[in-house]
Order: C-alpha cells, then sequence, then structure tokens
C-alpha cells in the first residue's frame, strides 16, 4: 500500500511510501520511541547471550562465603542470601518474564481478537453473548484469576501463561470489536461479499488489516502490563517459584533482606520498571505514528 506523494518546495514530487515506511520514518522521530527500541534490543541480546558469558551452575548457584557481598567489580549487582550472582539472574530471570509476557499476551490477543472480529462483523445476539462473557471475565481480579488456575493446574510457568491470558483476551477481544464495527459496512467490505468471499476471509483478509493499528499499539502496552502482573504474581507466590531467576520471584526472595542487603530488591526491581518504560515508550511512539491525524 503507497501514501499518496507529497510535492517538494521546488515543485519536484517525493517517491510515493509504503505505509510501513511511513510509520518507521515518523517512528524514527520519537526519541522516546528509539530509546525504548535499543533497550528492548540490548535486553534480547543479553539474555541470548547469557548462556555464554555465565555458567549457570559456577556463576549463578554461588558459595556460602559470597553471600551478602555488595555491588562490585567482580559482582556487579552484589550476591543474594545463597551467595548467588544477582547481575547473572537478572540476565537469566529476563528470559522468563520475557516469555510469559509475550505468550500471554500472543494467546489473548489470538482469542480476544477472533471473538471481538466475530462479535463485531456479525453483531445481534451474538455479539451480546460474546461481549457479556467478555465483561465477566473483565469484572474478574486477575490475581483472583491466576489463584484458580493455579490452584487447578498447580504453579508453573504454563499454568500462570494461562491465567495471565485470560485476563489479558477481554482488552484485544473490545478493541478488536471496535474497530471491526469502524469497517464492516465499508465499500470494499460490501464488494467482497458481492462476489461470494466466505465470511472467515473477509474478516481476516479484508478487515483485520484494517485494524491493526490500534491492535499493534495495544499489544506493545499489554506486554508491558503483563511483565508486571507475572511478577506480581512471583513475588505472591503464586507464579514461578524459586530458585528459577525470575524478576517477581526475587524480588519476594530479597524482601527479608531488604533493609541489610537492599541490593537484592534494587536491581531485579529496576530491571522490571526500565523495561515496562521502554514497551510503554514504544507504544506511545506507535500510537503517535499511526495516528493519520498526527501526520507530519
Amino acid at each position: 500500500m503507497k501514501l499518496f506523494n507529497k510535492k517538494k518546495t521546488d515543485g519536484t514530487e517525493m517517491i510515493g511510501r509504503s505505509l510501513g515506511q511511513e510509520t518507521w520514518r515518523r517512528l524514527r522521530k520519537n526519541k522516546g520511541a528509539m530509546m525504548g527500541i535499543a533497550f528492548i534490543i540490548l535486553l534480547l541480546i543479553g539474555t541470548a547471550l547469557a548462556s555464554i558469558f555465565y555458567d549457570y551452575d559456577k556463576d549463578i548457584i554461588g558459595m556460602t562465603r559470597d553471600r551478602f557481598m555488595a555491588p562490585n567489580w567482580q559482582h556487579p549487582f552484589g550476591t543474594d542470601n545463597m551467595g548467588r550472582d544477582i547481575f547473572a539472574r537478572v540476565i537469566y530471570g529476563a528470559k522468563y518474564s520475557l516469555f510469559i509476557s509475550f505468550g500471554s499476551t500472543l494467546l489473548g490477543l489470538v482469542v480476544g481478537l477472533a471473538l471481538g472480529a466475530v462479535a463485531g462483523y456479525y453483531g445481534g445476539l451474538v455479539d451480546n453473548i460474546i461481549m457479556r462473557l467478555t465483561d465477566i471475565f473483565y469484572s474478574i481480579p486477575y490475581i483472583m484469576i491466576a489463584v484458580v488456575v493455579v490452584s487447578i493446574l498447580g504453579t508453573s510457568m504454563s499454568s500462570l501463561l494461562f491465567a495471565m491470558a485470560l485476563g489479558t483476551f477481554c482488552n484485544f477481544a473490545r478493541i478488536g470489536r471496535a474497530s471491526v464495527m469502524t469497517v464492516r459496512d465499508m465499500e470494499f467490505v460490501e464488494a467482497g461479499r458481492a462476489i461470494g468471499l466466505p465470511t472467515w476471509k473477509i474478516i481476516l483478509k479484508h478487515i483485520l488489516p484494517n485494524c491493526l493499528s490500534a491492535i499493534i499499539v495495544q499489544t506493545t502496552l499489554k506486554v508491558g502490563s503483563n511483565i508486571i502482573s507475572a511478577s506480581s504474581l512471583s513475588f505472591l507466590g503464586v507464579g514461578i517459584t524459586p530458585p528459577t531467576p525470575e524478576w517477581g520471584a526475587m524480588l519476594s526472595d530479597g524482601r527479608s533482606y531488604i533493609r541489610s542487603s537492599g541490593w537484592m530488591c534494587l536491581f531485579p526491581g529496576l530491571a522490571i520498571m526500565f523495561t515496562v518504560l521502554a514497551l510503554n515508550l514504544l507504544g506511545d511512539g506507535l500510537r503517535d505514528a499511526m495516528d493519520p491525524k498526527l501526520k507530519r
């Protein structure tokens, strides 16, 4: 899809850009969004290379004599109550926090978008049934959902991912429904019906591609909020349990020593804060870049 050509001040025409190219051009002007992208890329690279630079058994398990060491050149983030290197655990823990947040967001996106698209396209009784079901889940705090799911399925990463997806799909269902309702009666959709295209093809190939802006922005922001949710559940003992180096579980381990060894909570907390901040900056930048009212 090409955007309309624009004329320069000298009368010559600029080459048309695709929607993706135009979005990237505008996103690059947002310094906050670029800082967020840079931090996320560095975090992903560090997570991917963690096993190369650190031997888990040697550098993370630690020795009793290395307990409660303050940050130093050998241990930049210090060590915990078992002599484990906190910097290595934070890097290793990133893959658990990111996997849970991205996985639950993706699962909630697929389920919620499918339900929202069907509700928005058909309307009527189908819309009422789906949205009332969504309202029921939306009214239940995610912590209660997580406690029930974990009680049934047991404490594991898969059960936590499933529990968070149940609390995530509601937002995507609402956004998907609203987006579909704005375009379902447009001419290109009517043309698809007129030539006999099946409903699923009209929704997937003609309606949803025109709703991507709101969905992409919401996905980016939801990943950040799910990192906080996963860490909160692990902190409460409902999510990932020790000794897995997940950021929320690390905070839970360090809360008993927060006065004497505050670095045990400081650095996992900073990792959560900066990651969520980076994702929110990226989400805000994407929202501005994809908003047709803010074209520049």
